[in-house]
């Protein structure tokens, strides 16, 4: 018979996560600090404690029905009758910290609505290739739509698509963690400049905003108000939060395949009304030589580098003659 399930108030002073709690899993159980006493509202974030300390203030004690690890999770069983059932989830965020989250059934479903992802293509979009940032971990495959997708170097953004050459449209992708430390940090404005400069583009968020607020690393006032500083700077560049990640890729794929046609639409519409040569786009040539004065290492032939077009347009495309 597996041991209690006990809950203690954690000794440290000025933590963000008051209780300790010993999960009655191996010859010395499993002990965690965490935010709440049970994930009833949402998933409890927990982190691995040292110790059990000698003389711990027990809130809880629990007798345990069953106690069992599977894969990454432990699945815990208590002998009662109410909030009797849960789980930790064993996981790690980018930089390959671990990440522990308590969770039961419904915590979990709100985290997975029950929704049934569409699959009719994005509007006006027969075969769409999306390029791939080559830095991305864990990239999307976008399996659920007949989408091809290419590995290259972004200029900015995770994902995008392009026309004749040119990013037109891309989607930077964001953990809530990730979100975090980027808003925190101050790179978010950077990141949102260089999205800025493309015609089209977005930041897709795998959560809901609700979630914001139930931080505790950092104060959730102090998140919200730099999303509404980046929001009121960058309004061009939406930060969309998706709740999931079949979500936040549902969204990507349909606004890039949006963003692809309007792209194409306004090519068209802009090679009719104005025909004039100094209307056109600037052949590579002269953006290789503009490139060379500049001093970026560009070569005859081959594809121009996406950093030396965004540079180009960025310096308003004044060009020197491909002849000079």
């Amino acid at each position: 018979m597996p041991d209690d399930f006990l809950i203690a108030r954690n000794p440290e002073e000025g933590t963000s996560l008051p209780y300790l709690l010993r999960v009655p899993l191996g010859p010395e159980g499993v002990v965690l600090k965490a935010r709440d006493t049970w994930p009833r509202t949402g998933k409890v974030y927990c982190h691995r404690a040292a110790g059990w300390p000698r003389d711990p203030e027990i809130v809880e004690a629990v007798p345990t029905r069953s106690c069992v690890r599977r894969g990454a999770s432990i699945d815990l069983v208590l002998a009662r009758g109410r909030e009797n059932r849960s789980q930790f989830v064993l996981t790690r965020v980018r930089g390959g910290r671990e990440a522990i989250f308590w969770q039961t059934a419904r915590t979990a479903r709100q985290a997975r609505p029950a929704v049934a992802l569409p699959t009719a293509r994005a509007s006006g979009v027969a075969d769409l290739e999306v390029l791939v940032d080559s830095h991305e971990r864990y990239a999307w495959t976008f399996d659920h739509q007949q989408v091809l997708t290419r590995r290259q170097s972004l200029v900015a953004g995770d994902y995008g698509v392009e026309v004749d050459g040119r990013l037109v449209a891309s989607v930077e992708r964001k953990s809530l963690p990730d979100l975090v430390a980027t808003l925190t940090s101050g790179r978010m404005r950077y990141v949102l400049a260089d999205l800025a400069v493309l015609p089209a583009a977005a930041v897709v968020v795998e959560e809901r905003y609700s979630a914001v607020f139930t931080l505790d690393r950092v104060r959730p006032a102090v998140v919200a108000d730099a999303l509404g500083e980046c929001q009121a700077r960058f309004p061009a560049v939406p930060i969309v939060f998706c709740e999931n990640r079949s979500l936040a890729q549902e969204w990507t794929y349909r606004f890039l395949g949006a963003a692809l046609t309007h792209a194409a639409e306004e090519a068209h519409v802009g090679a009719e009304a104005s025909p004039l040569p100094s209307a056109r786009p600037p052949a590579p040539a002269q953006v290789r030589a503009w490139a060379r004065q500049e001093g970026y290492a560009v070569s005859d032939r081959g594809r121009i580098p996406q950093e030396v077009w965004a540079a180009f347009e960025r310096s308003g495309g004044r060009a020197v003659g491909p002849d000079r």
